[in-house]
């Protein structure tokens, strides 16, 4: 019986580094769960890779077929933009570990659809000052900065990862990415060893 290790954290958390670096430890035997939008596809960007990218029919198919286990819904400039996970032929859980980021929000529909004991929450923590120094280091390298949106994304993390939700959605275990990224990672990666070892004894 397969898990789905589901990486959380604030923004500028690391998590995404620590996502790819995970994926590509052969040992860990990981599967990307990747999940569909339905945005434009861009530059360099490959489908089933970053994303499955569809469209607003695509969605309301899945929809109509019950096999969408959480979505979400983001206003752009560009119009509303969708993310959302699929029950589809994709994710074979009864063969394989998976691999996934998220939100808070996301982790606890996949967890009530595939159960607790089969979707393992791993949270990146940073210390707050540290994380917004990074967002802001981060921002001033774009082309046209956004510092509204980024001050934007910082203020709503602190609500949608306060203590209380975290403790509601049953997140104990923190994984502090504040100066080893390395360090963080390895914990991480035995972290997950650990849960895999525990899966196999229990089978």
């Amino acid at each position: 019986m397969g898990k789905i290790f589901y990486i959380m954290g604030k923004s500028s958390s690391g998590k995404d580094t620590i996502y790819e670096g995970l994926l590509k430890r052969e040992e860990l035997q990981l599967h990307p769960l990747v999940i569909y939008t339905t945005r434009p596809i861009r530059a360099k960007e490959t489908d089933g890779v970053e994303y499955h990218f569809t469209d607003e029919d695509g969605l309301q198919k899945f929809l109509k077929e019950g096999k969408v286990i959480e979505l979400r819904e983001y206003q752009t400039m560009h119009g509303p933009w969708k993310y959302f996970t699929v029950d589809d032929k994709h994710i074979e859980l009864d063969l394989r570990d998976y691999l996934t980021i998220g939100v808070l929000d996301s982790y606890r529909k996949v967890k009530e659809y595939y159960g607790e004991e089969r979707v393992v929450p791993i949270y990146i923590q940073v210390e707050d000052g540290k994380r917004l120094e990074r967002a802001l280091k981060r921002e001033c390298r774009q082309t046209e900065p956004k510092y509204e949106e980024m001050c934007r994304r910082f203020l709503a993390d602190q609500s949608d990862f306060s203590e209380e939700k975290l403790r509601e959605a049953g997140i104990a275990k923190r994984f502090q990415n504040d100066e080893e990224r390395e360090a963080c990672m390895e914990q991480v990666a035995r972290y997950i060893r650990e849960m895999q070892n525990v899966l196999q004894i229990g089978q």
